[in-house]
């Protein structure tokens, strides 16, 4: 079913920028784990969606329409304003490089999980920040 133009524009404006249904239920999940954690901490370059500074590890749970995963085929995959989709996403992925880059440069490690990861493989998620935690102790 196509979206007419203006219920599709107020559908776009109702996605959050924090606080997403995959970065709640990360940090849930790494909560009652016992990690504690700080959420878009402004403190912190780029304003990860989960900041562990006593680790200093920086945690990004990414969707993978807003980032662009699989960016080299799915970009084809746009069939109405096109120009401004592909603007908007691929500005996202190089800001995205752009906060790992500066981030590591300050001494963080980034961790960024896609969505689908998060809500169908957790525990791979929970495994590789654990891993991260255990590499930046030693």
């Amino acid at each position: 079913m196509k979206l007419k133009n203006e219920l599709r524009r107020k559908n776009m404006q109702a996605i959050k920028s924090s606080g997403s249904l995959i970065e709640i239920k990360l940090s849930k999940v790494l909560w009652n784990l016992g990690y504690r954690y700080r959420k878009n901490d402004k403190t912190v370059f780029g304003k990860p969606d989960l900041t562990f500074k006593k680790y200093k590890i920086a945690v990004f749970a990414d969707s993978e329409f807003w980032h662009g995963k699989n960016w080299k085929v799915r970009k084809y995959d746009h069939k109405t304003n096109r120009k401004f989709w592909i603007k908007k996403i691929e500005g996202n992925i190089k800001r995205d490089k752009a906060v790992n880059k500066r981030l590591k440069s300050e001494g963080w490690t980034v961790i960024r999980f896609w969505g689908n990861d998060i809500e169908k493989r957790i525990d791979y998620c929970i495994r590789k920040f654990e891993e991260t935690i255990k590499k930046n102790l030693f």
